[in-house]
């Protein structure tokens, strides 16, 4: 097969072969695709004929190319609720994956300098502090960081949190009356990406989420995605008059 052989250009049958997979669903998300070396022995040209194939894939969002590491089915990118609060299991179970969740850290302590800023504390109130990773497809898709007001909300220091998420624990038994999110986009810490196995420094998307109760703090969340998985969406109407 040569690139002479079809009226269209051998890059866009190699684009095709690899595309129809992936929207048939055949492929998975997360499934490894076949080298470069692979598909140039497949189709007898060049590695630049596949590259070139493979990259328009990549900025169509079909697939993630990963240096050293080849090429992979891209997965659903998931969107944060800006202007409502659900559960992050809602959100990865509407991209059509299997959600997870891992318990990483839990401890009480008094509030630190933060926390009482954040939801309106004083040094002698107790705060519970959790760590938290929600996987989707059994790959990382966000790092939470939460501390709840046990002054607010005193049954939480009897929850384990081993099996529920904290914040799918909240939203089912502790009304709220306000609530402020703040986006920001962060290179990712240490913590971060050792947790959403990234590189040090790699983008992530950062909703921090605050929540009150009759105008007391319940809890203080940071959320953490990987960027290249993740965008905000918001649907709103113009103001009426």
């Amino acid at each position: 097969m040569n690139e002479t052989s079809s009226d269209e250009p051998l890059h866009r049958r190699i684009l095709a072969a690899v595309e129809r997979p992936i929207l048939s669903g055949e492929w998975k998300p997360g499934a490894k695709i076949a080298s470069e070396q692979e598909l140039a022995r497949k189709f007898s040209c060049a590695r630049m004929t596949v590259n070139k194939a493979l990259s328009e894939l990549a900025r169509k969002g079909l697939i993630e190319r990963r240096r050293r590491g080849g090429s992979f089915v891209a997965r659903p990118q998931g969107q944060a609720a800006v202007l409502e609060i659900r559960d992050i299991r809602t959100e990865v179970e509407a991209l059509g994956l299997t959600y997870a969740y891992e318990l990483l850290s839990r401890e009480k302590g008094w509030a630190r300098a933060g926390e009482r800023k954040s939801l309106g504390l004083g040094s002698a109130d107790p705060v519970l502090r959790l760590a938290a990773r929600h996987l989707a497809g059994e790959k990382p898709f966000c790092l939470e960081e939460r501390a709840i007001s046990l002054r607010t909300v005193p049954e939480a220091e009897a929850q384990s949190f081993a099996d529920e998420a904290p914040g799918f624990w909240l939203l089912g038994k502790v009304p709220w009356s306000e609530a402020e999110h703040r986006i920001s986009a962060a290179g990712a810490d240490r913590p971060a990406a050792d947790a959403l196995e990234l590189e040090p420094g790699a983008p992530c998307l950062v909703v921090e989420r605050r929540t009150w109760w009759g105008g007391r703090g319940v809890t203080a969340a940071r959320l953490t995605y990987p960027a290249a998985a993740h965008a905000l969406v918001a649907r709103f109407s113009p103001r009426s008059g």
